[in-house]
């Protein structure tokens, strides 16, 4: 039994960018479960899976048929392959390992996880009969290869949410995850998660965040990396806002290889997000976020303890909206395809507009900051 995973061309981190762009065919790993689980944390998610399967006798004595040579490290076969030079021919030497006892091993081994193996990609595994002419199983797996799988979800979502203090930010990233199952991503809580806890990551960021400073660039990156990477998010997609902030945050994240698939900008003035602002109170409690029009607080208990938050005040609003502006054109010139949508309307609308933009399928390619597109 083989496992072939073949041609997934959505980029993740710490791989190549010729594979990101032409795909791949990964052969010889995973082997076990536990090696699927790392690849898929890793983002290593195949678009396809081919397991070619034989009885064992067949693979003991195909395996007992190969045959090494020494100079080039070329593999042959006695019955299959068999070089036509005869120099090479004389030369060919049978691998030490191939011994028929250790073949019996490793076929007891491989049946012990293929049942987990396959139900790890049993979203995308086809098992193809391997004891028959060699042009007969290519032609199948190639059928399998170029085809589509059918599901439900037009793709796995990667949402960037921007907007100034108060544009339903924080809403619109849960009604998205609520619908279609992605990791509602907020990077302020994510710090704060971390420094919670209490882990070496969390002990440096700690007076960061207990002095009201920006943690640095780099233990951001790293974090917000970090969790971009778990299997939850590779899988199932995400939805980030709170970062990137600036046009040198957004270089770093695509160089780290998490490139959204979707780019929305939620727009609205100065003059209604003050005046929305005005209506929000946090509970201190839970710290749940309360408005009086477009989410009042669930009881009056609730109500009667709710507060204003002190950087919600007007000059320090006033500030966070000057910065939000000084980069939001940047911001914009770096994701040119970004949606924007006006925040200034009822919750529910803002979350029709950017699902409508959202289910629209994506592009073969996307396009790549400083590439030229053909």
């Amino acid at each position: 039994e083989t496992f072939y995973h073949t041609e997934r061309k959505t980029p993740w981190f710490g791989v190549c960018r010729l594979c990101c762009v032409q795909g791949w065919v990964l052969e010889g790993i995973p082997q076990t479960h536990r090696e699927a689980v790392s690849l898929q944390e890793a983002g290593v998610i195949p678009d396809h899976v081919v397991l070619l399967e034989a009885p064992d006798a067949v693979l003991i004595e195909r395996s007992h048929g190969k045959r090494v040579d020494p100079i080039t490290g070329d593999i042959y076969h006695v019955t299959f392959i068999w070089p036509e030079d005869n120099e090479v021919a004389h030369r060919l030497e049978r691998q030490t390992s191939d011994s028929e006892e250790q073949g019996v091993t490793q076929l007891m081994k491989q049946h012990q996880e293929v049942t987990a193996l396959r139900r790890t990609y049993q979203y995308c595994l086809k098992s193809i009969d391997a004891d028959q002419p060699f042009v007969d199983v290519f032609d199948q797996v190639l059928t399998y290869v170029l085809s589509r799988h059918r599901s439900v979800a037009p793709h796995t979502p990667r949402v960037l949410l921007f907007g100034p203090p108060g544009s339903g930010k924080s809403l619109q990233a849960k009604l998205i995850s609520q619908k279609y199952n992605t990791v509602n991503l907020c990077c302020s809580e994510l710090l704060e998660a971390v420094c919670a806890d209490a882990t070496s990551m969390g002990e440096l960021i700690k007076p960061y965040l207990e002095s009201g400073q920006q943690v640095p660039d780099s233990m951001v990156l790293q974090i917000l990396t970090d969790r971009l990477s778990k299997l939850d998010c590779t899988t199932r997609g995400w939805v980030l806002h709170g970062f990137p902030r600036d046009l040198e945050q957004a270089e770093k994240l695509q160089e780290a290889n998490f490139i959204p698939s979707r780019v929305f900008f939620l727009e609205m003035t100065d003059d209604v997000v003050i005046e929305r602002v005005s209506l929000t109170s946090v509970d201190p409690v839970t710290g749940d976020r309360y408005h009086s029009l477009y989410k009042p607080a669930p009881s009056p208990k609730v109500q009667g303890r709710l507060q204003f938050h002190p950087k919600d005040s007007e000059a320090q609003l006033l500030q966070r909206l000057k910065e939000y502006w000084a980069n939001s054109s940047s911001l914009q010139a770096f994701y040119p395809e970004a949606v924007h949508i006006s925040a200034d309307q009822d919750p529910h609308t803002v979350f029709e507009s950017l699902e409508s933009r959202l289910v629209v399928p994506l592009p073969k390619s996307l396009p790549v900051k400083g590439e030229n597109s053909t």
